[in-house]
């Protein structure tokens, strides 16, 4: 494999590798006022293919987060125990808002990088049919 397709095959695993992160951080703001939700959080892994001699990055398993549930007093809460509290997610909307930002433009940077690289490839195309 040469080295046009390696930069676009690590090009292509990081844009999947980020828009799972995306995912997970839009499922994450969707469920901000879910009773009981816990954070969810993907790792990311380095990947080698000795046969292609390609690097990559790939999601490793779901995980969800340690972090305590937020208690909220709300008597009127269909949730609420007898003491009036309920057990809130543990979603911190700033966080997650940062998050998906920064999965967004690793994205990008990964698009403009696999962008580039066909570019190249089909410059030398051009210069090879002259």
């Amino acid at each position: 494999m040469n080295e046009t397709m390696r930069t676009m095959a690590a090009a292509a695993s990081g844009m999947r590798a980020q828009a799972a992160r995306l995912r997970l951080s839009s499922e994450n703001i969707a469920n901000v006022d879910t009773p009981g939700f816990h954070r969810k959080t993907v790792s990311f892994e380095e990947t080698f293919d000795s046969a292609n001699d390609t690097r990559a990055v790939a999601t490793g398993p779901l995980q969800l987060s340690k972090a305590e549930l937020h208690r909220v007093y709300d008597p009127s809460h269909p949730m609420a125990g007898p003491d009036g509290y309920y057990d809130s997610s543990n979603v911190d909307l700033v966080v997650e808002i940062a998050d998906a930002r920064e999965a967004s433009r690793s994205y990008d940077a990964n698009l403009r990088m696999f962008d580039q690289a066909r570019q190249m490839a089909a410059s030398l195309l051009e210069l090879l049919r002259r």
